[in-house]
């Protein structure tokens, strides 16, 4: 529950940074100026790509969440009893040792989300975010698609 404030805080800094800098970029346009104009343009440029970010990052959390929730229910999870740090975040050697497990269930299913997901959630335990993302991407796309 902590982590989702968090996001809704600094989702709702972001808006309202956002507009700001497109209230500013407005401000220079109308300024006439070539110069301003040019600036304001670049300015707008930047809370485009900002609010598209934002709410692709919204979407996957909640795309995410979502899966893992319907993974749960369906008792598939992958064991969550590995040794963990302080922190919260498991040891690596703890979490590498179930990878295996978790790719080959992709390689023999590569059509199952469940497989997908658990995968990702492996790469995330063993701190490799960026596949992780992508894996549970993967996931995403494969429980939107109908059969």
């Amino acid at each position: 529950m902590k982590g989702k404030v968090a996001v809704v805080l600094m989702a709702v800094l972001l808006v309202f940074y956002l507009v700001l800098v497109g209230v500013r970029a407005v401000l220079f346009i109308q300024s006439g100026e070539p110069v301003g104009i040019a600036i304001g343009l670049a300015l707008l440029i930047l809370p485009l790509i900002g609010f598209w970010a934002l709410a692709r990052e919204v979407a996957f959390g909640i795309r995410s969440e979502r899966l893992v929730r319907r993974l749960g229910e369906l008792g598939e999870l992958p064991a969550a009893n590995l040794p963990v740090r302080p922190s919260g975040r498991p040891y690596r050697d703890a979490a590498d040792e179930q990878f295996p497990a978790a790719r080959a269930a992709v390689d023999a299913e590569p059509e199952n989300w469940h497989a997908w997901l658990r995968l990702g959630l492996a790469y995330d335990a063993s701190g490799d975010r960026k596949r992780a993302r992508g894996a549970i991407r993967t996931a995403i796309a494969l429980e939107r698609t109908p059969k």
